[in-house]
């Protein structure tokens, strides 16, 4: 017998330290080459460090939330081999994002490990965040949930035969008001990508000097010619939503405003203004916010740059988008769908200088012609770094965006 020392790996890009995102073994699991051990995060994306050797683990550095340094043993495996000690950094592991491919909630607020809640079992199950998401809605204890995955893991036909077999918490008892009262808590380590999502969000709030702007946008024009495109549409070209149309209007005007497309670099005191437009587009995933990029927009069509909203949207959310997929973007777009609210101020997404919020479309009375008429109005709810971006020049380009919505042939022209 022989133990195997696992190093936390050197992933490359200057990356110098890691945080322990979810161990998928613990002290005493068999292990085959492949299986993956550990979930890491660095600044850049989650990585999965599999075992290069079949054998028994034997022991693990560090629990979730916890940040490592590269080159820290965090796992040693007991393996058929030789008996002298010996110390393996796993193959260079390439960045791709790890997201629950699970559908996407609404808003991005799933985290990836919440803590049991108080009363409900003390010892933490493994489960991921979307059987975690499943057990809580049907008010389950997953401490009770026999998990037959890796290492004990509660895996969606677990928690469904846990269901099945009669498992379900029985009802808290009405006091004698006829509702029962909520006495309990839940506590929750941030980590993982909800933890970088919360510093990023938080830097870029410290950092950058937000200005908002709120405009509506008469949307009956646009809507006919969306609703006309989609009826004789072919069968191989996508339907089209709204953003791809915003899109092609931001492309339009951004460069007459080319302080909008740009990235500040605080440190340095550089703004690069971009000729190319690379669209971010805020999506919400099971893990939490993630911001899919749509390279040189510019030179798309309004088929292909709706096809390709949907492609990397959906990759981001299924967990397979690429890091160049995930990264780059030049100006952001976000949107709540029908969920969208009267106006917004949404959070730049740093280091760019701007970002268009969308809101919901409904049917408003207009005054018009003399008269009261119903019009498909939406709101356009913006965010600019005021540094970079002057107030008169942030309203100009939202106008102007607004003028090309409010005609769209002039999109194509």
């Amino acid at each position: 017998m022989g133990l195997l020392s696992i190093k936390l790996p050197d992933v490359g890009e200057g990356v110098v330290e890691a945080e322990i995102v979810e161990w998928h073994v613990k002290a005493g699991s068999s292990v085959s080459e492949d299986d993956n051990l550990v979930d890491i995060m660095t600044d850049k994306a989650t990585v999965e460090i599999p075992s290069p050797v079949h054998g028994v683990v034997k022991s693990i550095t560090g629990d979730p939330g916890d940040v490592l340094a590269v080159g820290t043993v965090i796992v040693t495996i007991e393996t058929d081999g030789a008996g002298a000690v010996e110390e393996e950094s796993p193959p260079h592991t390439e960045l791709s994002p790890q997201v629950e491919p699970d559908k996407p909630e609404p808003a991005p607020t799933p985290t990836p490990h919440p803590e049991p809640a108080k009363g409900r079992g003390c010892e933490r199950s493994l489960a991921s965040p979307a059987v975690r998401k499943a057990a809580l809605t049907a008010d389950i204890d997953l401490a009770n949930v026999p998990g037959t995955g890796p290492a004990g893991r509660i895996t969606h036909q677990d928690l469904e035969d846990f269901i099945a077999a009669g498992g379900r918490l029985t009802a808290r008892p009405a006091s004698h008001t006829g509702r029962a009262k909520r006495t309990g808590t839940t506590t929750q380590k941030i980590i993982g990508l909800r933890r970088k999502i919360a510093q990023n969000l938080a830097h870029s709030k410290r950092t950058i000097p937000h200005f908002a702007y709120v405009e509506e946008v008469d949307m009956e024009a646009l809507e006919a010619l969306r609703a006309h495109l989609n009826a004789a549409r072919n069968e191989d070209q996508p339907k089209l939503t709204l953003l791809p149309f915003l899109s092609m209007a931001l492309i339009k005007v951004l460069p007459e405003f080319p302080n909008a497309n740009a990235h500040y670099d605080n440190e340095a005191g550089v703004a690069t203004k971009f000729e190319a437009v690379h669209m971010g587009i805020a999506t919400a995933t099971p893990n939490g916010l993630m911001v899919p990029v749509v390279k040189h927009a510019e030179a798309m069509n309004i088929w292909t740059l709706a096809s390709e909203i949907t492609r990397v949207c959906a990759a981001a959310r299924d967990g397979k988008g690429t890091k160049d997929e995930l990264s780059g973007s030049t100006i952001t777009i976000t949107s709540l769908g029908a969920l969208g609210g009267i106006a917004s101020t949404p959070v730049i997404n740093a280091p760019e200088v701007a970002i268009i919020g969308v809101n919901k479309l409904q049917i408003r009375p207009v005054w018009q012609d003399g008269a009261f008429a119903p019009r498909k109005m939406m709101n356009l709810s913006s965010s600019f770094d005021h540094r970079i971006v002057d107030g008169y020049d942030a309203a100009l380009m939202i106008q102007q965006v607004k003028t090309t919505l409010e005609n769209p042939a002039t999109l194509f022209m």
